[in-house]
């Protein structure tokens, strides 16, 4: 059995010490210690080697504090736990020493003991937070610079991140979607299941799919939407936008192009100018935002509008955006006087 969890060991003629029971794990060609850490420990003895620091030798991304400071706040404001271990290599500093007997390591307490080969942001948020958390820590051994190199980067290339899709789709499960969060998850379930709607078979809930909406997509092309309806609700934001995207969806199959709607450019560019369609409706019909009425005035401005910019939209919606709304004001002229 591992023997006391820490020990520390000091005296007038040396630096503090520190001795941790560990497990010692082989993978591959390398060994490594898996053990946990106090939070406050880890602030004391690990260092990041920036390339903006330390550019002929320095491999780690530069810190971002506003990022430390998020993750401090959620350990203390929201009793928040972060399992995923850090990864460190120990320096010449540590002088690490492994004991087989005794299934510990000893290292000396100095603030470069360990370069932070993954979860600096972690390490430094940990450090600003006022609460002291036990961490699960790994630390490699004799590593040259190389291979501290090489593990850095095959951390950050093997490892893929949960795409923004997943989490937004199970933030209703976990209880922690926003007021504006909650109303836009089911303003796209109503685009992705009703069986009017001119978006159903496109709607893509939990992944980026080719020739289908996502909810990214869709929630940053909603921001623009939002602010135009007084009291939002997800039915009558369906209601009108379902009539309003059902006249957009009509010319393009007129022009062969139905799956456009799906280019995420093209698709916040047509959710961007929809206040201005809107308002247009609104002078002439009153708030009767109907299919029809939504197809009175954008015939008009349709047939202003490229078909090759709605084929090749670009990369900027907002310039996309800007060009429809260039051909929205051609459309006024002044009759009869």
């Amino acid at each position: 059995m591992p023997v006391e969890d820490v020990t520390i060991v000091s005296s007038p003629a040396t630096k503090d010490t520190l001795t941790y029971s560990v497990s010692l794990v082989t993978q591959g060609r390398h060994k490594f210690y898996t053990l946990s850490m106090p939070s406050d420990v880890l602030a004391e003895c690990c260092t990041v080697d920036t390339r903006f620091d330390n550019p002929s030798e320095g491999f780690q991304r530069k810190l971002d504090v506003r990022r430390a400071e998020e993750i401090a706040r959620y350990i203390d404001d929201e009793f928040g736990t972060i399992p995923s271990s850090i990864v460190l290599s120990a320096q010449t500093a540590a002088q690490l020493a492994y004991s087989r007997q005794r299934r510990s390591i000893t290292f000396k307490i100095t603030p470069r003991s360990f370069l932070i080969i993954d979860g600096q942001h972690r390490v430094f948020g940990f450090a600003k937070a006022k609460s002291v958390l036990r961490v699960p820590v790994v630390i490699y051994n004799s590593l040259t610079r190389s291979e501290e190199c090489k593990l850095f980067i095959d951390i950050n290339t093997k490892q893929r991140p949960v795409p923004n899709e997943l989490l937004l789709d199970i933030k209703r499960l976990a209880e922690t979607e926003t007021s504006e969060e909650s109303l836009l998850t089911d303003v796209f379930d109503l685009f992705a299941k009703e069986q009017d709607s001119p978006l159903l078979g496109v709607m893509s809930s939990a992944q980026k799919a080719k020739g289908k909406l996502s909810r990214v997509t869709f929630n940053l092309a909603m921001s623009n939407v939002l602010g135009v309806f007084e009291s939002p609700d997800a039915k009558s934001m369906y209601r009108v936008l379902s009539a309003y995207l059902a006249v957009w969806i009509e010319h393009l199959k007129r022009e062969s192009g139905e799956s456009w709607i799906t280019n995420p450019t093209l698709f916040r560019a047509v959710l961007a100018i929809f206040q201005h369609v809107a308002q247009r409706v609104t002078d002439r019909f009153g708030k009767d935002y109907s299919t029809q009425n939504f197809r009175e005035v954008l015939e008009p401005f349709f047939a202003k509008v490229r078909n090759s910019a709605l084929r090749t939209p670009g990369t900027s919606y907002v310039d996309l955006a800007e060009s429809f709304e260039k051909a929205l004001r051609q459309q006024f002229t002044i009759a009869g006087v």
